[in-house]
């Protein structure tokens, strides 16, 4: 394997003098990326930008293209068209140069869990050419801060959920990666552990500036990051801080159920000026001070309106906007 980097003692790398790091540019760039299984479309001309030291989300259904994108950046998969670049390098023309910088973190445990923690670390810094008292350097400062000192001989098929993610990420910054791919980190995890996992990343962000790219199709990830893209059906439909999307929105969403929402939509339509759009059964509104219009529908179609709900705009609004249907129905 090639070696452009040289581990430092506490547990990140560096780039190796004269290497052609591009130092000021962004941390990834992902220009008309295209790809497609057959007849079927997974990413359809994908253009976005990440900053450097940004907590960035990859917000979609299944099947809307988020792994198809994850694959081609972790160098697993060669795009159909279009150019995505890691760090300045390009993931078809420079692919070493690019795992060199990334970790990985995938949706399906990557660790060994009949070997312990320590164990998964060192046979994987030898994979990156570390050895000797840099890779005891480098375990002892991982496991540390990432609060895994004290089960580094534990076997990793016995610790839980949220240790065992931690042992992920721990893998992922043994090598000194400056550029963190996580696919459904907390998937399987219980809430508390997905808060906790979550705090991590946050904690390593702010200490290192570190940047950190999620696909997640939960809405809390979502919300934690500074900038989301939301992709549907190899499209993107949106990018944007999550407030700002939030905000395109407007008001308060209203789902209203009732024996015959088409109907309503029409009565209401022609009651209120307002168009409304049917998604799972029920009737959804955008209206300013919402809870106005609840008690409004309820005394012009008392008849025709069983439940109303209301409140402030989610991400899960937004997409439903920018699509027509909800995220987890996609």
């Amino acid at each position: 394997m090639a070696r452009d980097e040289l581990p430092r003692g506490d547990g990140r790398a560096t780039a190796r003098a004269g290497a052609p790091a591009a130092l000021n540019g962004p941390a990834l760039e992902v220009e008309e990326l295209r790809h497609r299984y057959g007849e079927r479309i997974a990413l359809d001309g994908v253009s976005l930008r990440v900053e450097r030291g940004e907590l960035f989300g990859l917000l979609g259904p299944n099947g809307g293209g988020k792994s198809t994108l994850f694959r081609i950046l972790s160098t697993l998969l060669a795009a159909g068209g279009g150019a995505a670049r890691v760090l300045g390098y390009d993931v078809a023309r420079e692919p070493d140069r690019v795992r060199r910088r990334l970790g990985v973190v995938f949706q399906h445990a990557s660790v060994d869990r009949t070997l312990t923690v320590q164990e998964n670390l060192v046979h994987h810094g030898h994979l990156y050419g570390l050895s000797g008292a840099s890779l005891r350097a480098a375990v002892e400062a991982v496991t540390g801060r990432l609060g895994l000192a004290e089960r580094r001989r534990d076997r990793v098929g016995t610790l839980s959920g949220g240790l065992q993610r931690r042992t992920e990420l721990a893998k992922a910054l043994l090598v000194g990666a400056e550029l963190l791919l996580l696919d459904e980190p907390t998937s399987g995890l219980d809430p508390a552990a997905r808060r906790e996992f979550l705090g991590f990343l946050a904690e390593l962000r702010a200490a290192d500036g570190i940047t950190i790219v999620l696909t997640t199709h939960d809405m809390e990830e979502a919300e934690r990051c500074d900038r989301v893209a939301i992709l549907d059906r190899g499209r993107l439909v949106a990018l944007g801080a999550p407030e700002a999307l939030r905000a395109q929105v407007g008001g308060d969403v209203l789902v209203v159920a009732g024996p015959d929402p088409a109907r309503l939509a029409e009565r209401v339509r022609a009651r209120f000026g307002l168009a409304g759009r049917l998604v799972d059964g029920a009737l959804r509104l955008e209206r300013e001070r919402g809870h106005e219009l609840v008690r409004d529908l309820i005394e012009a179609f008392p008849e025709e309106v069983r439940t109303v709900s209301y409140g402030k705009p989610t991400l899960d609004d937004v997409f439903i906007r920018l699509t027509g249907h909800r995220l987890a129905e996609a």
